[in-house]
């Protein structure tokens, strides 16, 4: 099993350990998420010290207006070996933290960067479906949703061949649409994260989140779409590889 979506430099406890619960819940790899460049250096450190861990590097759109003048330190950091992709990038128009017209400028600046180098953009948006769609119409390259909220996106999203990734929100009993939005999803387009240490499932909800947990979100999944969770982990760690081109 992968969790495909975790900020490891935002955890509470050290990289190591949280590695070694992910290990012994049966979940072998993470895609450690950096969301402005000192965040991106840290993880990428943390991808070096840890084996089976990678690196998505980018600039959050709620950092657009102080460090939106530092993509080429993000384009430098992008050319190590463990990155595989660009992000978390994208528009947040529900907390404005940066102004939109900064966030705009600075997720087409990181879909530019993706296109450039061949690698996966790995996409946040929330309040924002419009403006995002409007962005990603010109991109041809690999994207993926990352905890998806949005269903109203799916149909564009299904069409487009995106990846559509699911986190511990889907497990909340208020969302039934996040659950019917999974059924619908593509077995090769589906992929499940925790985006640690936010969005803990519903068994460990009020508590940090951490990669072991991305187990209870897989068991949703898998309910959701009658599917069985064991053979459902496995054709998502399949479906990262694919979309991250992980060795």
């Amino acid at each position: 099993m992968i969790d495909t979506h975790a900020h490891l430099d935002a955890c509470a406890d050290p990289p190591a350990v949280l590695l070694e619960r992910a290990r012994a819940a049966g979940v072998g790899r993470i895609v450690a998420v950096g969301s402005g460049i000192d965040s991106c250096r840290a993880t990428l450190a943390i991808a070096e010290a840890e084996p089976g861990v990678y690196a998505a590097l980018g600039i959050h759109p709620h950092l657009a207006a102080e460090e939106g003048d530092r993509l080429e330190e993000l384009r430098g950091l992008l050319a190590h070996p463990l990155a595989v992709g660009v992000g978390e990038t994208g528009l947040d128009f529900f907390r404005d933290y940066a102004p939109r017209d900064a966030q705009v400028r600075v997720f087409r600046a990181q879909l530019e960067l993706a296109a450039e180098l061949g690698l996966p953009a790995v996409v946040h948006t929330r309040e924002a479906d419009e403006a995002t769609l409007r962005e990603l119409e010109s991109f041809d390259g690999t994207v993926i949703l990352h905890c998806f909220s949005s269903p109203g996106m799916l149909p564009l999203a299904l069409e487009r061949g995106w990846y559509v990734s699911f986190a511990g929100n889907v497990t909340y009993p208020k969302a039934p649409e996040l659950r019917a939005a999974a059924a619908r999803v593509r077995d090769d387009r589906l992929l499940a994260e925790t985006d640690s240490p936010y969005l803990a499932p519903q068994p460990r909800r009020g508590r940090p989140n951490e990669p072991a947990n991305v187990v209870h979100t897989l068991q949703t999944l898998a309910e959701a779409r009658g599917e069985d969770a064991g053979t459902l982990g496995a054709r998502i760690d399949l479906n990262a590889t694919a979309a991250f081109a992980l060795l």
